[in-house]
């Protein structure tokens, strides 16, 4: 019988081999094959093995038993301490998860954060390949939730999509802009490398459609091909700082009155990171960008969380008329993303009583993307772009001035339909990002932060960018739109409609449950002319009415 000692013996024993096995067989290996070198005669040992094979497998088993001996003693990985050498293919393995994943498990609608049917979908348009599908509808229509356009009877013939242009300007801008309904967004030289600039600017001008600098700053490639530019000023003021970081009339005034330079846009918040600087890791700044934002190469570039220039919303339309005066009159605007209600409508409210009127806004939706952002703000802060974007409509409506202020709109925005969406909720044109990084290249490797972006799209390596040819991808820039906006044209013209301006809410329907589907006039709350202006002391439980009353134009 065997005593209680021996089975412990024999238990720790086991444990011991079982998990220190392959270092055991690497330390045997080598003690052995050196035995047969100190041992032997070479000539049997030649005849057994050739001397470069014994050597190779000598020096391998070597540096394993080695790599054993240091995993034993270390205390930092729990894991290579109790299973020397083997542990160390978790690591490996965990490196490759979203690889393996991406390629080989995920399914055609995971949305992760785009699904496969899209990262197809701008892939195919990119190269003017066919994107029709056979066989039916892979989405199941019945499912809580689902959207779509309702068609009429009485189709029209698809309209140019040329034609799908907006006038951006409103009566105090003295250089109005005819824009495309479909842009770049932001995304700054820094995080996106010189060669991903280049390709999307230069498509940008044979497409007739503008290129957002992101907060990085008008860097050179922004100005290389001559595409149109909307210049993004965020907290940092990078391009237009002073030593001490402040905002600088003269050269703001100094870059701004570029030709190339077609609007101002003041970024307030961005969806990825609401209420969060930019961010720019350190491995990623050269010397060409910190000589470009006026930044340190030593540590990560984190843009202040709000502005110095302004404490009010009174003082935010002062800064705004400034900026519209430095830059000659040309249309500005500010982009965010909406958090607590009543600060925007504080910000409405000192339109009113400034009369300083800006020319758009565009509203950023918390599911838009970013190269860094701390996962707790990307994922659980902010309000997404439809609520986002209808709350922005309404308010502008119910305080009279949606006529005089367009509505530009960003988060996730790849197809046609998700363009027809963004239109049926208020919006009068979209930007999207990522759908062009996917045109450029983008594989969605989620690696923008680590500067080693496997295709050179967002990396300041010199030698992963030139994985991006120009010309080539700047074509491919262009045919993603062109073709985009001709499935919008057709999906629209199904509707009877000729330009997207047209899209209502009552045109978009939405699955409520198996039983019931309604459209967006039905299912949500549209305020009237000024309708906020004229409340006279209602004592409604109304949201809109509630924020209005607490919004205050002379404190955020």
């Amino acid at each position: 019988m065997t005593s209680p000692a021996q089975t412990i013996r024999h238990k720790l024993l086991n444990t011991f081999f079982s998990r220190h096995s392959v270092w055991f067989f690497c330390l045997f290996s080598f003690i052995s094959l050196t035995s047969f070198e100190v041992y032997h005669q070479p000539k049997i040992i030649d005849y057994f093995f050739s001397l470069t094979l014994t050597h190779s497998l000598w020096l391998i088993t070597g540096l394993l038993s080695a790599l054993g001996i240091y995993d034993i003693l270390q205390n930092k990985h729990s894991i290579l301490k109790n299973y020397p050498i083997m542990g160390h293919f978790r690591f490996i393995f965990e490196d490759f998860r979203p690889e393996i994943r991406q390629y080989f498990i995920e399914a055609d609608r995971d949305a992760l954060p785009f699904s496969r049917i899209q990262r197809s979908l701008v892939y195919q348009r990119a190269k003017n390949q066919n994107a029709d599908k056979p066989f039916g509808s892979i989405i199941d229509v019945y499912q809580e939730d689902y959207r779509f356009l309702t068609h009429s009877i009485t189709p029209c013939t698809p309209a140019d999509p040329k034609s799908f242009r907006i006038h951006i300007g409103n009566q105090q801008c003295l250089q109005p802009y005819n824009a495309s309904i479909m842009n770049i967004s932001a995304m700054s030289f820094g995080s996106l490398s010189a060669n991903a600039i280049r390709s999307l600017n230069l498509g940008a001008h044979l497409g007739n459609f503008y290129h957002d600098t992101g907060e990085g700053s008008l860097s050179p490639y922004h100005l290389e091909h001559g595409g149109d530019i909307v210049w993004e000023i965020a907290s940092g003021y990078f391009g237009c700082r002073s030593l001490d970081g402040k905002f600088d009339d003269e050269k703001f005034r100094q870059q701004a009155k570029r030709p190339q330079i077609k609007m101002i846009e003041l970024k307030l918040s961005q969806g990825a990171k609401p209420g969060h600087g930019g961010i720019l890791p350190k491995n990623k700044i050269s010397k060409e960008i910190a000589e470009i934002r006026g930044i340190s190469q030593n540590e990560d570039c984190i843009s202040p969380a709000r502005h110095s220039s302004f404490n009010t919303p009174i003082e935010m339309m002062q800064f705004l008329q400034k900026l519209r005066n430095l830059s000659e009159g040309k249309p500005v605007g500010f982009k965010l993303c909406i958090g607590q209600p009543w600060q925007f409508m504080s910000i409405v409210k000192a339109m009113l009583e400034t009369q300083i009127i800006p020319d758009f806004i565009v509203v950023d939706g918390s599911e838009g993307g970013t190269g860094a952002a701390p996962i707790e703000l990307m994922d659980y802060m902010g309000t997404p772009l439809r609520e986002g974007l209808l709350f922005v409509h309404n308010t502008l409506v119910g305080a009279g001035l949606r006529k005089q202020i367009k509505i530009g709109a960003s988060g996730k925005i790849i197809s046609a339909f998700d363009i027809a969406s963004t239109f049926a909720l208020g919006a009068d044109w979209v930007n999207s990002a990522r759908g062009f990084m996917f045109a450029v290249g983008c594989i969605q490797a989620q690696s923008c932060h680590t500067n080693q972006c496997p295709v050179g799209v967002a990396t300041q390596d010199p030698e992963r960018q030139k994985a991006i040819h120009v010309p080539t991808k700047a074509e491919r820039v262009v045919n993603f739109h062109h073709n985009t906006l001709h499935a919008l044209a057709e999906m629209i013209a199904a509707a009877g409609l000729s330009h997207p301006s047209e899209i209502k809410a009552h045109h978009l329907a939405q699955r409520l449950n198996d039983r019931e589907i309604k459209n967006y006039a039905q299912l949500h709350f549209f305020l009237k002319d000024q309708e906020l202006i004229n409340l006279n002391n209602n004592e409604s439980d109304n949201f809109y009415y509630r924020m209005w009353k607490i919004a205050n134009p002379h404190t955020f």
